[in-house]
């Protein structure tokens, strides 16, 4: 919802979670192939829609997240992956804080890993060297925290 509304005040483009789409689409459970297939998906959804972004490209996910995902659920990563995070650069990440109330959400995990997750995804920002800044707050306290972070990259 964040990227979606920071896309909407800045009138730029976003780019949803291809792996929503692709999930529901399935007529059984997910497996390792298909998080493959979602990385390949999301690189593709991205550069048609960087054709129509004039300066901004906000992204609703990364291959850190699909790394992440797949190193947990099954130990390991697809080399493809690892790859492509090192030639997708993103000019800033925007890592959003676990203090808001979980909810449910048929495609959502471990909701008991929320801390684990924020922790694992903090660390492979740095270990990246990849910018990155931390949102909090709820409502429009939230987005404006979210403004802030990227107004050096929109003036």
């Amino acid at each position: 919802m964040l990227c979606q509304q920071l896309a909407a005040q800045l009138g730029q483009v976003w780019v949803p979670e291809y792996a929503r789409d692709y999930i529901d689409g399935l007529n059984r459970d997910y497996n390792q192939q298909d998080i493959l297939a979602i990385a390949k998906g999301q690189i593709a959804l991205e550069e048609e829609s960087a054709r129509l972004s004039p300066r901004i490209l906000f992204c609703d996910t990364d291959l850190l997240v699909t790394k992440i995902w797949s190193l947990h659920k099954y130990g390991n990563c697809d080399p493809w992956i690892l790859e492509q995070i090192l030639l997708h650069r993103y000019d800033f990440y925007l890592l959003c804080n676990v203090d808001l109330p979980w909810e449910y959400d048929k495609q959502r995990e471990h909701p008991h890993l929320r801390e684990f997750f924020f922790e694992w995804y903090q660390r492979e920002l740095q270990q990246y060297g990849f910018a990155h800044g931390i949102v909090s707050g709820h409502g429009d306290q939230r987005l404006q925290a979210a403004l802030n972070l990227i107004e050096h990259l929109i003036t």
